[in-house]
């Protein structure tokens, strides 16, 4: 016999995690929707900021087709920008002059993908690590000593290298994952905390002999790598584009097979949608949670190794660039799947690298950042969504205990 679940009481509060979960497991469509409507409300910015669009509300309602006429030049320029500055420029003189731009696009977007995994396979988890930016460091400083201080023949000290910036990224987000299972810490408050030691960590560290060569000035910055501890370039010296970005990619291969195919996959993802029924199948929660955490700074640890070795010279503590906390909106927005992922870490790479071109045609450089925190709130909020776009909420398939009967749903309509 099937039936459906009473109604939850209206007092009842859903708990975090299962807030969490809603928000991370988001279907295509609320992603589609989400990105939509930032880009719609983007596109209103767009034309009230600019100067000549303002000029014609003096007179708009004696002569409204004006306004109307400069506020679609305006617009058909600021996303005529965004492709030559992201996909193609048009305006090149050649095909190779012309691809750059999405030679640019990929190069932001593989970090971006890397610790975008990351981050989604803690919200799998029922984790939220926000220290992205402190594992990010970590792994980039880690690596960079290695390149530096080691002298190593070429393609071993590629390697070795790698894999320095991987046990510093994955030893720092090791000890929030600790402290969560031992001490019952709250990985939020401790991660963003994590983040502050490191940047002034990593700061101290770029002002001595350990990363800093005292001969190059006072400003905190690491010594050159060695040649033989750099990514190539993929296609040459007239693109930034190196084989770091490949290994963003194929990190996309592992995080799939990681969790939807790989028995400890299984096992993470029983603890984040319900430990106490994980603990009760024989899973332990506790080593689950340092695992989930360690992995989270191995992914989050491949970006920090393409900052470090994928440059020739030397860099400052700004080496993260945003991109530990840019990871989470990349997760959010790729419903925390790899897929989702790619296709997020893509969209902000192309945002990242028009923004240069946008400025050129008088749109304001913060109207991209603007763009990614309006995804944040509409990823953030389903119930907004679905208000917006009159949708129900997703169906949900039960089974009462003791029958072997198939679920029922519990309701129609689809997100």
């Amino acid at each position: 016999m099937t039936s459906t679940t009473p109604e939850a009481p209206a007092s009842r509060r859903p708990r975090w995690n299962e807030v969490l979960h809603d928000i991370a497991a988001g279907g295509i469509t609320r992603t589609v929707l989400a990105v939509v409507l930032s880009l719609a409300i983007a596109s209103v910015l767009i034309v009230l900021t600019n100067e000549d669009v303002q000029s014609t509300l003096g007179y708009f309602f004696s002569r409204p087709s004006d306004f109307f006429q400069t506020a679609g030049r305006a617009l058909g320029d600021a996303y005529t920008a965004l492709f030559r500055g992201a996909i193609y420029n048009t305006r090149a003189d050649s095909f190779a002059a012309g691809i750059k731009p999405l030679t640019e696009s990929l190069r932001f977007a593989g970090p971006l993908i890397a610790a975008g995994l990351g981050i989604a396979l803690t919200f799998r988890s029922g984790l939220f690590n926000i220290g992205g930016q402190g594992q990010l460091l970590m792994g980039a400083v880690w690596s960079a000593w290695a390149s530096f201080q080691l002298h190593l023949p070429y393609g071993i000290h590629l390697i070795v290298a790698m894999v320095f910036g991987f046990v510093g990224a994955g030893l720092w987000a090791f000890i929030a994952g600790f402290l969560k299972a031992k001490t019952g810490a709250h990985e939020v408050i401790v991660t963003i905390m994590m983040n502050y030691i490191a940047v002034y960590l990593v700061t101290y560290l770029m002002r001595t002999t350990v990363l800093h060569d005292p001969e190059t000035g006072s400003n905190p910055t690491t010594r050159p790598p060695d040649p033989t501890a750099v990514f190539p370039r993929i296609f040459g010296d007239a693109y930034e584009l190196r084989w770091s970005f490949v290994l963003c990619i194929i990190a996309v291969g592992v995080f799939w097979w990681l969790m939807e195919r790989s028995p400890l996959g299984f096992r993470l993802r029983m603890v984040g949608l319900n430990p106490d029924a994980a603990r009760a199948a024989g899973v332990n929660v506790a080593r689950m949670t340092i695992v989930a955490m360690v992995l989270s700074g191995l992914f989050v640890g491949l970006a920090g190794i393409n900052q470090s070795l994928g440059r020739d010279g030397n860099f400052a503590p700004q080496i993260d660039a945003g991109i530990g906390f840019d990871a989470i909106t990349v997760a959010l927005l790729g419903g925390s799947r790899a897929g989702g992922v790619l296709f997020a870490g893509l969209l902000f790479g192309a945002l990242k690298a028009a923004g240069p071109t946008m400025q050129l045609a008088d749109v304001p450089p913060e109207i991209l950042g603007v763009i990614q925190g309006l995804i944040v709130l509409f990823i953030a909020a389903p119930p907004l969504v679905r208000a917006i776009f009159r949708f129900l909420p997703a169906p949900r398939e039960i089974t009462v205990v003791g029958t072997g009967r198939k679920p029922a749903l519990e309701q129609k309509g689809a997100e």
